[in-house]
């Protein structure tokens, strides 16, 4: 039996307590550096945070701009950190990722990123930071799971960036009337939570 179920974000409910962090970092193959981010969206106007981790795309624009064929997409559908004897630190993947994900380590030549805690989902156990999210804004399971906690919502994973179409396998949760998230301001070409957000309340779409 496949071992993997699948990862949900629920960004209302981040409180930014960076538990997820810590736990990400304790993770043996990080050796101490969290592969997830939070993120504040707008300082200036709002408390909000967001988790941000890799979304793990179903065509990954970081792989497929990869020139060393560094980046290895597997058969349950999740996106690797880079093959240290492959990456060359071109620093591609960083720059055409649309959720601002990789990032390329100077200090070892490699571009990291979450592989959705891969030694410990592979054997049935949960990714780390979704152990400890307090407020459940990280859910790790099924989708009959999650659709019996957030009644109100429902799992999205098709996002639009101007033209360009991004599939998922990473699910966020958003009112039953939102289809896909729309990315499309003036602020396009920012990427990360923060962007993402301030893109959706702009067009006056309300997730939060």
């Amino acid at each position: 039996m496949n071992p993997f179920k699948d990862f949900f974000i629920d960004f209302q409910r981040c409180i930014g307590c960076k538990a997820c962090m810590a736990a990400c970092a304790e993770c043996d193959t990080h050796r101490g550096t969290p592969m997830i981010q939070v993120e504040q969206v707008d300082p200036a106007r709002s408390p909000q945070t967001v988790p941000m981790v890799c979304m793990h795309c179903k065509n990954p624009t970081c792989a497929n701009s990869c020139p060393a064929d560094a980046i290895k997409k597997d058969e349950n559908g999740i996106v690797h950190s880079s093959l240290k004897p492959r990456c060359i630190a071109c620093r591609n993947c960083e720059l055409s990722c649309p959720f601002g994900v990789p990032i390329v380590k100077d200090d070892i030549q490699l571009m990291q990123k979450c592989d959705m805690c891969f030694d410990r989902t592979s054997v049935g156990k949960k990714p780390m930071c979704a152990t400890v999210c307090p407020t459940g804004a990280l859910f790790y399971g099924t989708h009959e799971e999650i659709q019996q906690l957030r009644p109100n919502s429902k799992p999205v994973n098709r996002w639009r960036f101007g033209k360009q179409k991004v599939e998922t396998r990473v699910y966020v949760m958003v009112p039953h009337d939102v289809d896909e998230m729309v990315v499309d301001s003036p602020e396009f070409g920012q990427t990360g939570a923060g962007s993402i957000l301030d893109s959706e309340r702009d067009s006056g779409r309300e997730f939060l």
